[in-house]
């Protein structure tokens, strides 16, 4: 009976640390990543660095450029290159004028080539020197790993990113509302510039919008040498997710796998990962010796709240660290920077780290300053007899 007890107790045991381990998401990507929006923390990746071609993808960092560009009431002619592009594209027609922004909806909707081409050619003065434009804006993202060649994402020379990258660029691009109300617009018809009668109708083509609770976007992409890739992102119970698959696989099952892998992804974190508070501002943070000073010491708090995207082990285990000045010289200043301090995972990933400063004025008391106010206390005084 013992015995069968002790099987029992076993049995159970195993099967809670089997049922409790985290099971990662299974995808095809060759390269994937998940990270959170609000911090830019990696929660979960695959070959996440290896360079890639993105495909379509690529037009991300073309409405970025587009929507910063101060040309989005520009009224754009469509080259002869434009019109020739290959699909998928709107149909432009050599010569068309079309307002600038009106543009970005069959860049990002339905992913016209012909339109990347007339907002690159329009704001670089040709698809080379937008190309430029772009990979300078890659660099100042922190997308080091990425080189455009093409405004579209077409298969051309060295035209590559990472999961890692392209998941930056789409953090930045999140940050503009603009580009958030284009990529989540249903359809949208636009006119035709100086034409009464014919306008454009696009569809959005992005399934995600209504296949995945709480889904933003963002873009689709497919070329021969890239195969299946999507840029995805979602939000639930305020926290946002961006996933990045890129070469999800080629053909019918490829297809189907970008959104299979990204659908994956995105329920691993929001299955297993929480925003949380992991410092208050204002917390308490010790007390700093001040030199020449009546109090001798001086107060300190946070400077700021610091969010994280944590699992609920990783919230148990967190690591503070608090780097605090040994002493400072009067005066002292509310808000002076007196220290700093961080959060870790209990593997020592640094989740957050903000600036400790004074809590209060401390004013300077030693020989010198005393016989200073003595004087000018005496000076008033002296001078207040004076008048009277």
């Amino acid at each position: 009976m013992k015995f069968l007890i002790t099987v029992l107790i076993m049995a159970l045991m195993f099967s809670q640390n089997v049922f409790g381990e985290v099971k990662e998401p299974q995808v095809y990507a060759q390269g994937a990543v998940l990270m959170d929006f609000k911090t830019g923390r990696v929660l979960w990746q695959k070959n996440m660095n290896e360079e890639l071609p993105m495909a379509s993808t690529t037009k991300i960092m073309t409405a970025v450029l587009a929507l910063e560009s101060g040309m989005l009431e520009d009224v754009t002619v469509a080259s002869k290159r434009a019109a020739s592009a290959p699909q998928v594209k709107m149909g432009i027609k050599e010569g068309e004028e079309h307002r600038l922004y009106d543009l970005l909806y069959p860049l990002m909707l339905m992913s016209a080539n012909d339109a990347a081409i007339v907002i690159a050619e329009h704001i670089g003065g040709s698809v080379e020197g937008f190309a430029q434009m772009m990979n300078e804006k890659a660099k100042e993202i922190g997308a080091l790993n990425t080189e455009f060649v093409t405004p579209n994402g077409l298969d051309k020379g060295n035209h590559h990113s990472t999961a890692y990258d392209m998941a930056l660029i789409a953090r930045y691009a999140l940050n503009n509302s603009d580009f958030v109300d284009i990529i989540n617009t249903p359809e949208i018809t636009i006119p035709l510039k100086n034409s009464g009668e014919k306008s454009y109708s696009f569809n959005n083509k992005n399934r995600l919008l209504k296949e995945y609770e709480g889904a933003i976007g963002v873009k689709t992409g497919f070329t021969g040498k890239a195969g299946n890739c999507f840029v995805g992102a979602a939000e639930r119970n305020g926290m946002e997710l961006i996933s990045v698959v890129l070469a999800s696989g080629w053909g019918n099952a490829g297809k189907e796998r970008k959104w299979s892998d990204t659908k994956s992804i995105l329920d691993y974190g929001f299955e297993n990962y929480q925003i949380a508070e992991v410092i208050k501002k204002g917390a308490s943070a010790g007390k700093v010796p001040v030199l020449k000073s009546k109090e001798g010491f001086v107060s300190t708090q946070t400077a700021e709240s610091g969010f994280a995207c944590v699992t609920d082990d990783e919230l148990k285990y967190l690591k503070t660290t608090v780097d605090l000045k040994k002493n400072v010289e009067a005066p002292v200043k509310i808000n002076d920077v007196l220290g700093s301090v961080s959060v870790y995972t209990q593997s020592g990933e640094l989740l957050f780290n903000t600036d400790i400063v004074s809590s209060g004025n401390i004013k300077r008391h030693d020989l010198n300053s005393c016989i200073k106010k003595t004087i000018n206390l005496w000076l008033n005084c002296d001078f207040k007899f004076i008048l009277n």
